[in-house]
């Protein structure tokens, strides 16, 4: 137990510092091979921002490469997300390229590399006490939840592995999610939920 404490409060961090730095700099082709696909084939800007909660909720703007188009209707409102959505976009998310500038965000110490997802701040209000724990640590670029069926689970379950990450934070099973999430990025598995694009709004628990 104290090991795993030790690791949470200090090692966590160091490697998440040593391990962004290094994949910004060996990633750096890829970066630029994909921000200028992203600007030839969506347009401008070549990056998505997002505000999104953090560790005790804290709110921070996350980067991604953008994966939609910026068409709108008549009225001037944003089509829906599946007609947005290109097959290059949807190339992107499945191999998740789309997550590469996220690594700035781990860098600057707003995420980790493992953790929970960062959502959306609209869902704050909709969490009960227990799902409001997996802000107790910084969100993840992967997580317990993304290896377990990222958006092919239900919110319900999501949550449960979040709490359950919070709750049993190791070295060992950072390594676990790690390779898994690489298996995961290659077999191409649960990147859309079976009723949405990606997936759909959570509206809140019934418990």
């Amino acid at each position: 137990m104290k090991k795993a404490s030790f690791y949470r409060k200090y090692v966590k961090r160091c490697l998440d510092i040593l391990l962004s730095g290094l994949a910004l700099i060996i990633l750096s082709p890829a970066f630029l091979i994909v921000a200028i696909l992203v600007r030839t084939k969506l347009g401008s800007p070549v990056l998505f921002k997002q505000l999104r909660p953090g560790k005790n909720e804290h709110i921070f703007p996350m980067y991604k490469f953008r994966t939609m188009t910026d068409e709108k209707d008549s009225t001037g409102n944003l089509l829906p997300d599946e007609i947005r959505l290109t097959k290059f976009g949807k190339l992107l998310r499945s191999t998740s390229l789309d997550e590469l500038p996220e690594l700035w965000n781990i860098l600057k110490g707003d995420m980790s590399i493992i953790g929970p997802r960062p959502l959306l701040i609209e869902y704050l209000p909709l969490y009960n006490s227990e799902q409001k724990r997996r802000h107790d640590v910084r969100p993840g670029l992967t997580g317990l939840a993304q290896v377990n069926g990222r958006n092919a689970i239900s919110w319900e379950e999501k949550f449960n592995l979040d709490c359950k990450y919070v709750d049993n934070i190791t070295f060992i099973g950072d390594v676990k999610i790690f390779f898994l999430t690489i298996k995961k990025v290659f077999i191409r598995e649960g990147i859309s939920s079976s009723t949405h694009i990606t997936n759909e709004k959570f509206q809140g628990s019934k418990n």
